[in-house]
């Protein structure tokens, strides 16, 4: 999900330059995933470079080409207190300090959880983390008051009516996400499928890329 608008951006350029007809859905990670292990056609799958490489060696794709890179950030209610996440420290007080946590399911959820467990938080936080479902961003659970801090993959919090993303995380909190795009090994247009990844990876989007909250891969 976290790459649904870029795509929604680029998509017709990169369908017009590779000569196709070009048609994207997004769906959440896990369930993108889960489709194409159960041998759902497609031609193209984007996801998270992990997923991708899981997905690799079961010969369900062929390697993958990295697109974008994404970090997360921290969001709260517009017009809320906005709390001071620029240290560690400064971090750990906002997440003990508030009564529900709202963490994605994708692979930053993930990553941050491990982190939540290593710096001894879990303890005081288990009972108040809030995970939506697979394709439902958090930031959306924010605006309904359903969590008062979110984080999620900056793409996806920044584009969400009613939030209010709050100063860059601390360094030795933020998790970095490389989202990849392979060709489906059961692609029926392998060529043009590879023609329309290579648009996709062209630095002539990279303007595109960081308006939607990434950064081009080095």
């Amino acid at each position: 999900m976290a790459t649904r608008a870029l795509l929604a951006e680029l998509a017709p350029a990169c369908a017009a330059s590779a000569g196709v007809t070009l048609s994207v859905e997004s769906v959440g990670g896990v369930d993108a995933a889960k489709r194409v292990r159960q041998g759902e056609a497609f031609d193209l799958v984007i996801l998270a470079a992990d997923a991708l490489d899981a997905l690799h060696a079961e010969g369900r794709v062929d390697a993958r080409i990295d697109l974008v890179q994404s970090g997360i950030s921290c969001a709260v209610r517009a017009g809320e207190r906005q709390p001071d996440v620029s240290t560690l420290q400064a971090l750990t007080q906002a997440l003990l300090g508030c009564r529900r946590v709202g963490v994605s399911t994708g692979p930053s959820g993930v990553q941050l959880m491990a982190r939540f467990e290593a710096w001894g938080l879990m303890p005081g936080l288990r009972e108040r983390v809030v995970q939506p479902p697979p394709g439902t961003p958090v930031g959306q659970w924010l605006a309904l008051g359903e969590v008062d801090l979110a984080f999620q993959q900056t793409a996806e919090l920044i584009h969400l009516p009613g939030l209010s993303l709050l100063a860059p995380l601390a360094a030795d909190a933020q998790i970095l996400t490389t989202f990849s795009g392979s060709v489906a090994r059961h692609s029926t247009a392998p060529e043009a499928a590879q023609r329309v990844l290579a648009h996709l990876a062209s630095a002539a989007h990279d303007d595109s890329k960081r308006r939607h909250g990434f950064e081009p891969v080095p």
